[in-house]
């Protein structure tokens, strides 16, 4: 093999992606001359001369002629015997300068020549990757279905590169082919046994600042800000938005005419319902919109504990905690308030607690009747067992069975 086959023979590596001319040339070098320390024991007396584009490589060796008798370093040395064949004109201490061809590396020499330089290149790439992402922690990343696993999804990107979406990223409601395209952002950036690993999220809250910035320019812009963002992923999410120019409506604005630019960002989430409400540094206002659509009637804040007691007409209870308890969970982390929803004139001495049936209906089926606003025997009852199953995860038997005891309350 001579030096222009084995150039050749890398240019398999010479456009790897994220290494440029310079640095591909640099790495061809290096291998070269740790080759050549390791056959001459230094390097220092060595040339080498690559040109990638023509596929040309020379490599020089400088040594002193010395008499045969004082030859002792093959590296450094010349014997005067040789030198004559050479150049019939050379005289002992001259320098001799002597082009190596790569045949003479010897077949082993030049496949760890291959594998070494396919080690650094590769190390080169992945250090490219890492360096890559690790800027991109918080972008949206536009990707390839690739391989679909039980916990996790591998997605590619637009120059191959390997992403991972784990199953705990995806909102529930996730379905993917492989060949479908899929966004979601850069969570974290790590390194495995000296392997970059990117982990996308879908239910990140930075997904959905992202998506609002592609879809309102006034949010790109920094016209309007997103001062906060609390999701339940395929669920329910709130987004407080603020503007500092009087003249945008930022509610309006990130909304939509017709909710034109909320629907594509609903869409991307599966459906997910997205309340975008106007920040205020009035903790009650903001409770009081953080509760929409519920109507409050009064309230109550304890600063000192981070409490709110909220009072709402019979109606409205169900409203403001949201299906499966949702928008009073989301209330709560979006407002760092422990809400507390209270049925105003609850104290009706004709119905009763559901915390007072303990002892005839578990616990847990309690707390399921509570996340959907029923917190009294008659709030149940009003309901209906149809629209019961419908609404919570009890079976049909079950909720008979509590209607039964409920009734049986009021009958006594």
């Amino acid at each position: 093999m001579n030096a222009i086959e084995l150039i050749d023979s890398f240019s398999e590596f010479k456009e790897m992606k994220n290494i440029d001319r310079v640095t591909m040339m640099r790495i061809v070098e290096d291998v070269f001359r740790s080759t050549l320390k390791r056959k001459y024991g230094s390097d220092e007396n060595v040339d080498v001369i690559i040109n990638p584009d023509k596929g040309d490589l020379e490599i020089w060796l400088s040594r002193e002629i010395v008499p045969d008798k004082d030859f002792e370093d093959e590296g450094t040395q010349i014997k005067y015997s040789e030198a004559l064949k050479i150049e019939p004109d050379f005289e002992i201490g001259e320098e001799v300068s002597q082009e190596i061809k790569v045949e003479d590396f010897g077949r082993r020499n030049i496949l760890s020549l291959r594998q070494n330089l396919a080690a650094k290149v590769m190390e080169l790439e992945k250090d490219g990757i890492y360096q890559k992402y690790k800027e991109r922690v918080g972008d949206i990343i536009t990707g390839e279905v690739y391989q679909i696993w039980k916990r996790e999804i591998l997605i590619l990107d637009d120059d191959g590169n390997e992403l991972i979406l784990p199953k705990s990223e995806q909102i529930p409601s996730d379905y993917f082919r492989k060949g479908d395209t899929t966004r979601a952002v850069v969570a974290k950036v790590d390194l495995r046994n000296n392997n970059p690993v990117i982990v996308l999220s879908r239910t990140a809250p930075e997904f959905l600042a992202r998506l609002f910035e592609l879809e309102v320019p006034e949010v790109f812009d920094g016209l309007i800000t997103i001062k906060k963002i609390v999701r339940e992923p395929g669920e329910r999410a709130k987004v407080a938005v603020e503007s500092y120019d009087d003249r945008i409506d930022p509610v309006g604005a990130c909304v939509g005419m017709k909710g034109s630019r909320i629907h594509g960002i609903v869409r991307e989430l599966r459906n997910e319902n997205i309340d975008v409400i106007n920040w205020t540094n009035n903790t009650q206002l903001l409770i009081q919109r953080s509760l929409s659509p519920a109507k409050i009637t009064n309230m109550d804040i304890k600063d000192e504990d981070n409490r709110a007691e909220v009072f709402l007409k019979p109606d409205q209870v169900s409203l403001a905690i949201g299906k499966g308890g949702h928008n009073i969970k989301l209330a709560s982390k979006l407002t760092g308030y422990e809400i507390d929803v209270y049925r105003e004139g609850s104290e009706d001495i004709d119905d009763v607690d559901l915390d007072e049936f303990g002892d005839e209906i578990d616990s847990w089926i309690i707390d399921e009747l509570k996340a959907i606003g029923c917190d009294t025997a008659k709030s149940v009852l009003e309901i209906g067992s149809k629209d019961l199953v419908k609404r919570t995860d009890l079976e049909e038997e079950t909720i008979t069975e509590i209607i039964n005891v409920l009734k049986a309350e009021f009958e006594q």
